[in-house]
Formats: C-alpha cells, sequence, structure tokens
C-alpha cells in the first residue's frame, strides 16, 4: 500500500493533444498524483503549455499546469510515473525507454497492448494482470514497468461481458458506434460526419474483435491466456461528441436466463483494492431499464464518465443468446481515467515503492 503522506509527480507525453489534455483535466485535485512535467513534439517543446495547447475541453487548463514549460520526447523525466497519449508509432520508442529508465508508464496507446508481458488494465475486471508488471522486471532487468488501457471502444465491451464470464462466453457480434472525439483532435471532417454514418474506421475491427479477450483471459504462469471465444466487429463513426455506443450479441455456452444476466451486472465490483481507488467507480456497470436506453447525451457522465452503462437486454434469434446494448465515455473510461485508475491500482499494490 502507497505512502499517501505527499503526493506522487507524474508526467503526461502528448499533453498539447486531446487525450492529453484529458489527463490534465482528470488529474487536477487528484488525492495521490500531482502534474509535473509536461511532454510533446519538437513544435511545442521549450514554450510554455498555456501558449501551445489549444484546449479544446470545457473551462481552461489548471493555472498551476498552464504555466509549466513543455519538454521535449526525449527528456530526461524525473516524475516516478509517466501517462501517455502518444501516437502508437511515437509510443513505440518513447514508452519502452520510460520503463527502462525506471517509470512506470500508463499509456494509452496502442503500442504494446498485445505485447505478450504488458497487461491491457481494466482494473475491475483483471486487476491479477497487473502481475505483469514483476515480470517485466525479472525478464528485463528494469525497475519500471509497462501498463495499457485498452482501445477506447473495447473497453464497454470487456466491462460489459466480464460479469458475463461465469456463464462461459462462446460467441460475441458487436456492432460499434463510435463518437467523433475518438478521432483525435480536430477529428472528421464536417463534411464527412454530418448528416451522415461512416460504416469504417481505420485498424478499430481488428482490436476489437482481439483485445477484450485479452481483458477478459486468465493469467496463468505469467502469461495471459486470451479469452476462449470468437468475436466479430464491424466499427462506425457516428455524429457524437463524446461517448462511444456498441451493440452487443452473446451466445453462451449453456441456456442463461434473462435475470441472471441481469443481477450478474447488478452485482459486479471489482476486487480489492479496486473499489477504494480514488477514480473507481461505484458500480462500473450500470443498467438502464428503459426502452430507449443506455444514450451517449444522458448517460456517458454516469460514474464521473468511469462507468459502462448497458439497457436493452433481449434474446437474440441469429446468435441463439442475448443482446444488448452497451455505452462508455472513449476519453475517460476508454483514455486518460482508464490509465489513471490503472496507476491507482500499480501505487496501491506497491509497483511506486
Amino acid at each position: 500500500m502507497m505512502n499517501r503522506s505527499k503526493p506522487i509527480d507524474v508526467a503526461i507525453l502528448g499533453a498539447t493533444g486531446a487525450v492529453g489534455q484529458r489527463f490534465i483535466q482528470l488529474l487536477e485535485g487528484h488525492p495521490w498524483f500531482r502534474v509535473r512535467e509536461l511532454v510533446a513534439s519538437d513544435r511545442s517543446a521549450g514554450q510554455r503549455y498555456e501558449r501551445v495547447a489549444r484546449w479544446v475541453l470545457p473551462g481552461n487548463p489548471p493555472a498551476d499546469v498552464a504555466c509549466l514549460d513543455v519538454l521535449p520526447l526525449d527528456a530526461d523525466l524525473q516524475s516516478p510515473v509517466v501517462f501517455s497519449a502518444l501516437p502508437g508509432d511515437i509510443a513505440q520508442a518513447v514508452e519502452w525507454r520510460l520503463a527502462e529508465a525506471g517509470h512506470i508508464v500508463c499509456s494509452n496507446a496502442s503500442a504494446y497492448r498485445m505485447h505478450a508481458d504488458v497487461p491491457i488494465l481494466l482494473p475491475e475486471i483483471n486487476a491479477a494482470h497487473a502481475d505483469l508488471i514483476g515480470v517485466q522486471r525479472e525478464k528485463y532487468g528494469w525497475g519500471g514497468g509497462l501498463a495499457t488501457n485498452s482501445n477506447c471502444t473495447a473497453a464497454p465491451v470487456a466491462m460489459a461481458l466480464a460479469p458475463l464470464r461465469q456463464f462461459g462466453i462462446e460467441a460475441v457480434q458487436v456492432v460499434s458506434m463510435q463518437a467523433i472525439s475518438g478521432a483525435g483532435y480536430p477529428g472528421v471532417p464536417s463534411l464527412d460526419i454530418m448528416d451522415n454514418v461512416i460504416p469504417y474506421i481505420g485498424g478499430e475491427e481488428p482490436k476489437l474483435e482481439l483485445e477484450p479477450r485479452k481483458m477478459l483471459g486468465a493469467l496463468q504462469d505469467g502469461q495471459v491466456a486470451l479469452l476462449d471465444c470468437v468475436m466479430s466487429a464491424t466499427c462506425t463513426r457516428v455524429p457524437v461528441l463524446d461517448a462511444h455506443v456498441v451493440s452487443v450479441s452473446v451466445r453462451f455456452a449453456e441456456p442463461v436466463a434473462e435475470d441472471d444476466i441481469r443481477g450478474a451486472w447488478e452485482s459486479f465490483v471489482g476486487p480489492e483494492p479496486v473499489p477504494g481507488l480514488p477514480s473507481a467507480p461505484l458500480r462500473p456497470v450500470v443498467v438502464r431499464t428503459q426502452p430507449d436506453r443506455p444514450q451517449p447525451r444522458r448517460d456517458r457522465d454516469e460514474g464521473g464518465g468511469m462507468a459502462t452503462v448497458v439497457g436493452r437486454l433481449r434474446p437474440c434469434p441469429v446468435i441463439q443468446g442475448w443482446k444488448f446494448v452497451a455505452l462508455a465515455h472513449n476519453t475517460v473510461r476508454g483514455a486518460a481515467g482508464c490509465s489513471i485508475l490503472n496507476a491507482e491500482l500499480l501505487a496501491e499494490r506497491g509497483f511506486l515503492a
């Protein structure tokens, strides 16, 4: 358990981008962490943050962050915790180097999600996967560690399915309706997305078919065994600002009653110490019984944006199972908020000692 006598300094990679800004917003007033270093590309490095960051979130950046000078990507960072909002190609080199240097890196990037020694943490469903940090230290001889969070669309899929693992998940079909903020800033051109749905997002479908299986898998002998099921995904972009919605059909090994599925969702909680972490929602999965919920505008801020909201549970005659709709805030639970919760878990588990 961490010593909370003083806050832990953190750095943010990709601090000027939309997800980097969400990190800064969510970390304001955090009881354990304080932002002390900001890192961005060469065109921003050496300048004050308030001058180079085009703030796209409500309000303004916190004053104690706005006055910080932006550091280059090759900076010798002092913060023990590093949050990464870098593009995947840049993260490939930077994140590993920082873990080697002794930092705990909690990444929103895709670069290392499927690396055998790197966990995709969604603490309520796979907190035990944090033990891979110990595997990394033994295997690579470093004092740091690297953990990722999932693709923003995989988060509500995995969270909604996690309570249902007990019924023997055999097959899952997913159709996503993804918010434009998931494309970063400035996002999708207005003439493409207005009055339109785009039925393709490059690279998303393979992630959505594989990452949930890793998150829902079991840690065995220092490796994650993927959940033994087949997944099929179709990803679309819709004209919604924030929150990804997924339509999910699932087939189980045995017949399952509707009340059993609802009960599994409503009673689901994460293992200790997850429920007591500062960023953990009171209820990870929130069930809506109204026939027209969940909806992005009405449900994305549930649990401070960290909850997954499910509804429209009904039989699926095609897959011979059940189908439902799930929603999560893509830049909070699906990005920065989950990385912060991951860091809280690693701190509480003693990996920052």
